[in-house]
This record gives structure tokens, sequence and C-alpha cells, in this order.
């Protein structure tokens, strides 16, 4: 795992990068014969509190600190949208020049944490939802299908996209219990999904064809894109059109009015 070059204090900052052990000792609070013991698996398995101080002093990830917890034989206990991840100012930037192409960001369990003007005419007005309710999932059953939220009819697309999302969210945060419930209200509401979930699939699909219901323009035909945030638990998701086709000049319509 990469350390950070970070000096306690009274220690003078070195040419060569990194800590030394006896550094990240001292900044996780533990003696160094301890740190060592624990590099080389002799010491007891060490507590949560102590695996949060040594994430603390290398500056881990979110994602290296739950691989910091597996390795010490551990479950990461934290729930997937525990106090809702924050949304980067230049995540923010990325949506509002996205301009006419609908686009909003979510995290593991599918929460929309953000959101353009585009996406706000494409699926609805977020801000004006609970907010405990501003998840694509929920916004799937509350609808039914009649707000953009349904697959193409011959295809499950949106319920395998889905499952192997929730799926791998589930699979990081066993003990999270809101996800549970959402898993278990889609899977009582699709049996697409409840069949999808039974697969165990945990890799979504970077791109996915969906037909989408808007309640003004009917049927639409896109393709949505989810792209990965490096270093955050975030998703952008796109919506865009085949140029030429009366769903992109139905989303150029759309554009305009929201602008």
């Amino acid at each position: 795992m990469p350390t950070a070059a970070v000096h306690p204090p009274g220690r003078r900052a070195r040419r060569t990068p990194g800590l030394r052990r006896e550094e990240v000792a001292a900044l996780a609070g533990v003696s160094t014969s301890y740190y060592e013991r624990l590099e080389q698996a002799r010491a007891p398995r060490p507590s949560p509190q102590v695996l949060g101080s040594l994430a603390n002093a290398l500056r881990l990830t979110a994602e290296e600190r739950d691989y910091l917890v597996r390795l010490a034989g551990q479950e990461v206990s934290r729930e997937v949208g525990a106090g809702r991840p924050p949304v980067p100012a230049g995540a923010r930037r990325l949506l509002d020049r996205l301009g006419p192409i609908p686009a909003y960001l979510a995290d593991e369990r599918l929460d929309v944490l953000a959101w353009n003007s585009a996406a706000v005419e494409l699926i609805t007005d977020f801000a004006l939802l609970p907010v405990e309710e501003r998840n694509t999932v929920r916004l799937a059953i509350r609808f039914n299908g009649t707000l953009c939220s349904s697959s193409a009819p011959e295809d499950d697309g949106f319920a395998r996209q889905t499952a192997a999302q929730l799926r791998a969210a589930s699979v990081r945060s066993p003990a999270d219990r809101v996800l549970g419930e959402l898993v278990n209200a889609f899977a009582a509401h699709s049996t697409d999904f409840a069949t999808r979930w039974r697969d165990h699939h945990v890799r979504p699909v970077p791109a996915l064809r969906k037909r989408l219901c808007h309640p003004e323009l009917g049927d639409l035909d896109l393709d949505c894109q989810t792209l990965l945030l490096p270093g955050t638990c975030l998703s952008l998701v796109m919506y865009t059109a085949e140029p030429g086709s009366a769903s992109a000049a139905a989303l150029a319509r759309l554009a305009s009015r929201g602008a």
C-alpha cells in the first residue's frame, strides 16, 4: 500500500519518499515492535481502532481501508450510504459542463447525489423528492415504468445492471440494512431483478441500451453510459441517443427547454 510522505512532529523531512516503520507506528499511536509484528503476521488480530489509526497514518483511500480491514480478517461494517459521500466540486462542474447530456452522480446504493438540468427534464426534478426517494431503484418502483426507469421490453438490461451493482455493494457492505431493504423491495416488484439477483453477478456493464418512458415525449431509445469516478464510490451516469434518431431530436428539445 502507498505511504504518504508525512512526518511526525520533530522529524526532519528526507529526500527518500514514504515513512519509516517507526514513523508509521508513531503516527498510528502504537509501538514500533507491535507494528513490526503486525507486518510479519506475528501479532494478535488488531482491533478496528488500531486499523483505523493505521489507515489514517498511511492516508489510505476508502478502497484501501476496506482492503486493510479484510486483510486483518475482519468485515467491512460501514454502510454504503452512511452519511452519503460528499460530491467533489470537480464532479459538480463536470455535470454542468455536460450541457445537453442528461447526467447524474450516484453512489454504490444508487442514491442520486447530484444532477444537471438536462437530467431534470428527462427524468424528474430530484430536488423536489425527499432525500430517501432520490434513488433510481425506488423511482423504478414508485413510477412502475411510467417515468424514465424501464428497460426495453425485450431486454432485462435494467434489472441485470441493477442487480450487479447492488450485489457488488452488498459484498462490500454485508451489514448495510438499508441496502438489504432496497434489494428486497425491488425483488418483490420485479421478477427480472429477482432472477438476476440470484445469478450473483457483480460486474456491471459500462453501457446499456434503455427504453425510457417520458410522460410527454413517449418512448425514447437511449444509451446509458456509466463511468466510475476514480478515487471515489461515485458513478457518473449519462444518457445519449443515436445521432439523427427521433430520440436524439427529443433530447435536443428537452435540452433547449432546460436551458
